[in-house]
């Protein structure tokens, strides 16, 4: 288990790195000049003072140096200062990221719990009719684009109904249609999977002892199948979270809520590089401590995954055993 942790924390790192590397690069391959930008690009500025601010800004040593230099105080935990407002990035961004978690795990919830109901009423149902209605329920909202479920919710809930605010905060309420916009997607797609995969652990045998022992289609499926079919959903789910993060950034702009999505939108028009390379590092964070989270988890919810990777080996024909081992009903 631990060399399982310690090889993960080490991927992790490999792609933050990576993140970092390619976001650096990109950023400061575009046809802009930070300096420029901080000096402002009024006519008064004359070619010392921007050389001045060019060098204040370190931008004037070959560009290696700029990548070791930043990538040291990234290391530290210090992502550098905004072009616009000269204010650190780590500290801009913490001060945002707030209430874009509380709509990206609004969001992350709804969808579970959607995609969820949807997969078990679709197997514990006993009409024929109502299960192909509800299987035919994941592919529609997979089809819909996002920005047209929340053009739909903001006419139905907020204009025609008033029910809940159209734009800014509002509390608990203001939450309510950015989180059911970016959930619907994702609850598809878990309901999706997760009824697929509960249709095939109905075929196995301890789904046949259970129901021997009398109990009823739906403890059999709540307390016996969910568990064994919640690993590929779990995965999925994992996968998900980067893009509900994504979701509730462009959300945000929509409903106009502060957060990540202002602080990126305000960024990317400016050009501020440093608070783009720093939202993009932290989308990359967030991928790496979700997928370490889901892989830490999966050894609760199958303990056979920890004993087959010891057995296994690691080499190919070990994962190929352990992938055989961990398919068994």
């Amino acid at each position: 288990m631990a060399r399982f942790l310690v090889g993960r924390v080490l991927q992790g790192v490999f792609v933050l790195w990576a993140a970092y590397t390619l976001s650096f690069a990109v950023l400061y391959a575009l046809p802009s000049d930070p300096a420029a930008i901080a000096a402002g690009t009024t006519n008064s500025v004359t070619p010392e003072q921007l050389a001045e601010v060019r060098h204040a800004m370190g931008l004037d040593r070959p560009l290696a140096e700029q990548y070791l230099d930043k990538l040291g105080g990234a290391l530290h935990g210090d992502l550098g200062r905004s072009v616009q407002s000269g204010e650190r990035v780590t500290s801009l961004i913490g001060g945002a990221l707030p209430p874009t978690l509380a709509v990206a795990g609004a969001g992350l919830v709804l969808a579970v719990l959607l995609g969820t109901g949807l997969a078990v009423l679709s197997t514990v149902t006993g009409a024929r009719w109502l299960r192909q209605a509800l299987l035919s329920l994941p592919p529609l909202g997979v089809a819909i684009p996002s920005f047209v479920v929340g053009l739909l919710l903001l006419q139905w809930f907020s204009f025609t109904w008033n029910l809940f605010p159209a734009i800014g905060e509002g509390g608990w309420r203001g939450l309510v249609l950015p989180a059911a916009t970016i959930a619907v997607q994702p609850a598809a797609l878990i309901g999706q999977v997760l009824a697929k995969s509960m249709s095939d652990e109905l075929g196995k045998d301890y789904v046949d002892v259970a129901r021997a022992k009398g109990a009823g289609p739906f403890r059999v499926t709540v307390r016996h199948v969910l568990r064994n079919a919640a690993l590929p959903t779990l995965t999925l789910a994992g996968l998900l979270v980067g893009g509900l993060l994504t979701g509730a950034i462009v959300v945000e702009v929509v409903f106009s809520r502060n957060g990540l999505g202002q602080i990126t939108q305000g960024a990317v028009s400016a050009e501020d590089l440093p608070v783009v390379q720093g939202v993009v590092l932290l989308g990359a964070l967030v991928f790496v401590t979700v997928n370490l989270a889901v892989d830490l988890l999966y050894q609760v919810l199958d303990p056979r995954l920890a004993v087959g990777r010891r057995s296994a080996g690691r080499g190919p024909a070990g994962r190929f055993a352990l992938f055989t081992f961990a398919g068994r009903g």
